[in-house]
């Protein structure tokens, strides 16, 4: 792994963290700056022979856009988190994709028992002051923003790079 690594993977994680829960977008201008940015890295070090080709940054990306895509297929997850999900692939490695997306999906399982206890207690604590229909209307908003993934994904990309040991195989 090139010693700049951390230094381009850690401020991305954090702006899109913040731009998808702000925002529920990641944008793909910062995902192509931080793939061409990787890819310089790694032809550098390659072309210096500090590393190795970088057939394992290839493998991460495409594993990281297979494994995603049928999810965004079928509606499940956006575009944006299947190219966040690439991108750290290629940047990580495929071996850092198993505990970045085990992060993420934890993290999204928490946060939608959250949601659905929230949207209960609203229903439940409304009665008789709200009407039904605005109660409803307002579960459905929170809803459809759906859940901030990438900003999950991000947070499993910052373990797997500064994590223990045992996270990186």
């Amino acid at each position: 792994m090139p010693a700049l690594l951390p230094a381009l993977v850690a401020p991305l994680c954090v702006l899109i963290a913040i731009s998808d829960i702000t925002t529920r977008r990641v944008p793909n201008a910062w995902l192509l700056i931080a793939l061409a940015a990787g890819a310089l890295l790694f032809g550098t070090t390659w072309a210096l022979g500090r590393t190795g080709p970088p057939w394992s940054a290839l493998a991460g990306l495409v594993i990281g856009l297979l494994v995603l895509l049928p999810l965004y297929a079928i509606h499940w997850m956006g575009a944006g988190d299947v190219k966040l999900f690439a991108t750290f692939g290629f940047l990580l490695g495929a071996k850092a994709l198993l505990p970045i997306w085990i992060v993420a999906s934890l993290l999204a399982g928490v946060h939608v028992i959250y949601v659905s206890l929230a949207n209960y207690r609203l229903r439940h604590a409304a009665q008789g002051v709200l009407d039904a229909d605005m109660i409803e209307a307002q579960a459905a908003e929170r809803s459809r923003r759906g859940s901030p993934y990438a900003a999950f994904l991000s947070v499993g990309a910052l373990i797997a790079l500064f994590g223990p040991p045992w996270v990186h195989g």
